[in-house]
């Protein structure tokens, strides 16, 4: 690396100054030293590099910007639709870029990781010779500072040189230069195959000046004064992720499970586990009434201690004799564990053992005391990891597998459906931090999309937002219903909604009526009539009488509280809920949550986690489902019946409903009861423990899923699932999640917590999404795979982009 310098506090003072610092000349490469592709590639032949502060405090990007001479701007447009013709490159400044430099031929060259590539790839950024050494100098101080604040959340200001240079990583080096291919995004605006490097001496000897270039996004720049130098410093290597200090455990009443086995922690900047200890004891006591400890103790000492909840989200995988958990710290740092044992019957015991904690701590109820079929049942949804702590033996399969996820993505863009205007690289750009909320301060709390009207709906307060959906990649605010109140003049904000008669109507609820319901009339944008449903039955849910009732006339729809399920009639006279068919239950079973089928089949599920699965009202459920142990907070059914998506806070739960064998096999359990000794095997949707860890890192936000949805519309297959948990919105491939590949999921994620997600009625690409204060319409292929990269990253605010994004403080 090059020799640190003195650096005033001018470059960080001025925090309304987007970039901190810029070097106005150089060329972008990527290498490959181990790929067929080629060994070095230009895809930048003219470039500046700049360090751009992000949205998000302490957070910074490394910036490379294309240069064009006269006329080849125009080029660029005319070819936009090309991922190689992209303008602009951004990389998190983060310790796991690796981010060093060296001098090769007389010229400066910086090196940081490709993060999305293979081992070993990474990109070079080579500084041309008119670039003054005091710019380099600059450049590279000011991007130890930047991975510093990152780091450890806070101000330079106080750091020492010392603690700067952990971020100086000669352990990497940059490999030589080697014969260079030029992309076609570089060769489209050049003739040479490639170009040559002046040399120079060590001192970075000053060539005429270049031929005038410019970005396409000129941003002034004042010259920054040269700063004095300063005696370089000793390097050390940069080190692993530290696991933190061991709880003690509380005293044991008894234990569940004592096994040995080798514990690994997950490292942040390598991706990979590696080995803390090669010889554990992994202990599951009971430490109080309804309260379970897991303590994991080397040589007597303990090396981990954590109680076992439903946050610790653990994962069992059978093929390599493993399980992992989160740990979090009292500062709210989330780290990733691995226990790995001997053989499968030790990792079988280990798995009752704290299987039968997390059930009885949810439950309240002894594992003992449940149904041998129900035990089998909860131990099936725990083992659906495939581990990632070795590179894969399979990397051709797994590119095949890439490629399918996203093939529609690439037939659309092949068809033409791309518009002009749309951004690919849309993920990168940014949304307001902390954006202006009303006087009240309301936010945005729900999302209602609509089926046959092509408009979305998003509550606020006591207001209703009405955005209409102009294209594939556009919403368009069209209306606002300010002041919503009864037909007595009491205002409320509604706490439910639910589109009602062909889109003509929505049905809502006052939190503080719960006897009643209301229609507004969304024509004039006013409630019409005043539903009181039954004097003694509170309504605490509301759903369609079918799956899409609501693009029809029908008027009756379903209604729960926490113990009955009905029919709701608003042409009665009277009390609204029809007596003849109502189902009420003795225990309490606290309902949580409902969805109905194309047909008509209702599934219910509850805050126990059961659900309940009837071919219609008034009668016994044909199907119980036992519970795993969370609450279910939502749930959705495919149109035919076939899978039933359950979320929990920290899960989701995919169901197939249809059975396999015995004497109603090819039935739904809507119709037909499963056979005692032949449950339904639940597949258990979550992430990966290692993302896991990393997103709570990032954010300090406990995991907790908004309520998933399938995508749905007529005569259209289930083939994907949206959800969010804080500022990430999830979506699974619904056919890999069947076929049991590995994270079959992507992630998009924004500076502000995600307040409702939905697909767009009839497409599995578009999202409407309500943050707090805006709403948007996005592409599912915009959509990344989870990495260290993606997950730090915010997505900035959509520039120029017709009305993609609207601002919602209507």
């Amino acid at each position: 690396m090059f020799m640190l310098r003195n650096l005033g506090k001018y470059i960080f003072g001025d925090n309304t100054k987007q970039d901190i610092i810029q070097l106005d000349a150089g060329q972008l490469y990527i290498v490959r030293p181990n790929s067929v592709k080629g060994y070095s590639e230009c895809i930048f032949k003219d470039a500046q590099a700049t360090i751009r502060r992000t949205s998000t405090t302490y957070h910074y990007q490394l910036v490379i910007q294309r240069a064009y001479e006269e006329g080849e701007e125009q080029l660029l447009d005319d070819a936009e639709d090309s991922d190689d013709t992209k303008d602009e490159k951004e990389f998190l400044l983060d310790e796991t870029l690796h981010l060093r430099s060296t001098i090769r031929d007389g010229q400066a060259v910086f090196a940081w990781r490709d993060l999305s590539g293979d081992p070993g790839d990474l990109y070079e950024f080579i500084c041309d010779t008119s670039v003054q050494p005091s710019a380099i100098q600059t450049f590279e101080t000011v991007s130890l500072r930047c991975q510093y604040e990152r780091k450890f959340n806070k101000s330079h200001d106080h750091a020492t040189e010392s603690e700067l240079q952990q971020f100086v990583f000669t352990d990497s080096s940059i490999p030589p230069a080697s014969p260079t291919t030029i992309s076609p995004a570089a060769s489209e605006f050049s003739s040479p195959i490639s170009s040559p490097r002046p040399t120079a001496n060590d001192e970075f000897a000053t060539p005429p000046k270049m031929s005038s270039r410019r970005l396409r996004s000129n941003k002034n720049q004042s010259p920054e004064p040269e700063p004095e130098p300063e005696s370089p410093q000793k390097t050390p290597v940069v080190k692993k992720t530290v696991a933190p200090k061991a709880q003690e455990a509380p005293e044991s009443f008894e234990t569940l499970c004592k096994e040995d086995a080798q514990l690994h922690l997950f490292d942040m900047s390598t991706q990979l586990f590696y080995m803390l200890e090669e010889e554990v004891t992994a202990t599951v006591s009971e430490v109080g009434k309804w309260q379970y400890w897991l303590q994991i103790e080397a040589a007597g000492k303990p090396a981990v201690g954590t109680p076992v909840i439903a946050d610790m989200n653990p994962v069992f995988n059978f093929d390599y004799k493993s399980f992992v958990f989160n740990y979090y710290d009292k500062a709210g740092s989330a780290y990733s564990y691995l226990l790995r044992f001997a053989d499968i019957e030790t990792e079988e015991r280990f798995q009752e053992g704290l299987m039968r904690a997390l059930w009885e701590q949810l439950n309240e109820i002894k594992w003992a005391k449940a149904k041998d079929q129900e035990r089998e049942y909860v131990l099936d949804a725990f083992q659906d990891l495939t581990m990632e702590d070795a590179p894969s033996l399979e990397a051709e399969e797994e590119e095949e597998e890439e490629e399918e996820y996203y093939e529609d993505a690439e037939d659309d863009t092949a068809a033409g459906n791309q518009s002009e205007e749309y951004d690919s690289d849309e993920e990168q750009d940014d949304v307001h931090n902390n954006p202006a909320v009303d006087d009240d301060g309301n936010i945005n709390s729900q999302l209602a999309v609509g089926f046959k009207s092509d408009r979305s709906f998003v509550v606020r307060g006591n207001q209703i937002g009405v955005f209409k959906h102009v294209s594939d990649k556009d919403l368009e605010f069209s209306t606002t219903i300010t002041n919503v109140r009864t037909t007595a003049g009491k205002s409320f904000a509604p706490s439910k909604v639910m589109l009602h008669q062909g889109d003509s109507s929505m049905i809502m609820q006052d939190p503080n009526n719960p006897h009643s319901l209301y229609r507004m009339d969304l024509e004039y944008g006013k409630i019409v009539d005043d539903y009181k449903i039954h004097d003694d039955i509170p309504v605490k849910l509301f759903a369609p009488e079918k799956k899409f009732a609501q693009m029809t006339g029908e008027q009756t729809f379903l209604g729960l509280s926490s113990n009955s399920l009905f029919r709701i009639d608003p042409r009665i006279s009277g009390n609204k809920l029809v007596d003849t068919q109502l189902k009420q239950y003795v225990s309490k079973n606290d309902f949580s949550a409902t969805a109905t089928t194309e047909s008509g089949y209702i599934a219910v599920a509850s805050n126990k986690g059961d659900i309940r699965l009837f071919d219609r009202l008034g009668i016994n459920a044909k199907t119980h489902l036992p519970a795993l142990g969370e609450s279910i907070i939502g749930l959705d059914v495919s149109a035919d019946g076939r899978w039933i998506l359950a979320t929990c806070k920290t899960y989701l739960l995919l169901v197939d409903a249809l059975q396999h064998d015995g004497k109603n096999e090819g039935e739904l359990g809507f119709k037909k009861s499963f056979p005692k000794d032949s449950k339904p095997k639940p597949r258990r949707l979550t992430l990966n423990p290692m993302h896991v860890a990393q997103m709570q890192n990032e954010t300090k936000a406990p995991l907790s899923f908004t309520s998933a949805k399938f995508n749905t519309g007529l005569e259209a297959n289930e083939t994907a699932i949206i959800t969010s948990t804080g500022p990430f919105m999830v979506t699974w491939n619904l056919r890999r999640v069947i076929q049991g590949r590995k994270d079959p999921y992507q992630i998009k994620r924004y500076a502000e917590t995600v307040m409702a997600d939905n697909f767009r009625f009839g497409s599995d690409k578009n999202v409407i999404v309500a943050l707090p204060n805006q709403v948007e319409l996005v592409q599912k292929q915009s959509f990344k795979k989870p990495t260290r990269e993606s997950i730090a990253t915010p997505v900035r605010q959509l520039r120029n982009r017709g009305n993609g994004i609207v601002d919602s403080p209507y």
